[in-house]
């Protein structure tokens, strides 16, 4: 099949808008993993309310899309607060009205109390963060949910990296597929670093096309 006919619409729409809203950007950026790549995809440049409400309608888009059944939204203490609240609005405004929640980082000893906010934590919860790196926090935010008594089904993300999660272990599996195969979790990206690929490759910015090189040999050393 060629490259033009496998492309996802929804996820090419989205990494064009990230690139205009300089939230995605291309030039020497080291990792978490102590890599230097190529591209750097900072979710905390969905700064002013408009492209909040863009990123929650691309969520609830491909969300929908998905055909993954939740109950309600869980936001992981920080970034997956904002996020969160995005998506309940975007869902909101294609029809489906969920509850969302989050966690503080410390509990807190007066008003309500206790380290969760927001909808009582229960049924089918859909984790709402911006990338995955190794898993770890994914599995603190699944226990969070199973010890409030609900059910962690699936993690939300902006783009899946599609690269091994660490150089140095043994294990050579990407976070997402760490979260999928060992959390038993579904992950649901909007984009991954193939459909960055194929922007880069149908992108008529010559700018933009120069960086093709360096995503395709990063992604030929680090990929999974």
């Amino acid at each position: 099949m060629a490259a033009t006919e496998s492309l996802d619409p929804l996820a090419q729409d989205f990494v064009k808008f990230s690139v205009q809203a300089g939230v995605l950007r291309f030039g020497d950026f080291k990792t978490k993993a102590g890599r230097q790549s190529p591209y750097f995809f900072n979710t905390g440049l969905f700064d002013d309310g408009a492209k909040l409400a863009r990123l929650g309608e691309f969520y609830a888009r491909r969300l929908i899309a998905s055909g993954l059944g939740f109950d309600m939204l869980f936001g992981p203490a920080y970034k997956g607060i904002t996020l969160a609240a995005a998506v309940a609005i975007g869902l909101a405004r294609e029809g489906r009205n969920v509850p969302y929640a989050y966690n503080r980082k410390e509990a807190k000893d007066h008003g309500e109390g206790g380290t969760l906010v927001g909808a009582p934590v229960k049924g089918r919860v859909l984790i709402i963060d911006d990338v995955i790196t190794d898993g770890a926090s994914k599995r603190e935010a699944a226990e969070m949910i199973r010890a409030a008594g609900a059910t962690p089904v699936g993690v939300a993300i902006t783009m899946d990296r599609q690269e091994r999660a660490s150089d140095t272990s043994a294990d050579r599996r990407s976070g997402v597929q760490y979260v999928e195969q060992e959390l038993g979790l579904k992950v649901v990206s909007i984009a991954t670093l193939a459909d960055l690929m194929q922007f880069l490759a149908a992108t008529d910015d010559p700018a933009l096309k120069a960086n093709t090189e360096r995503v395709a040999a990063y992604r030929a050393r680090y990929g999974v």
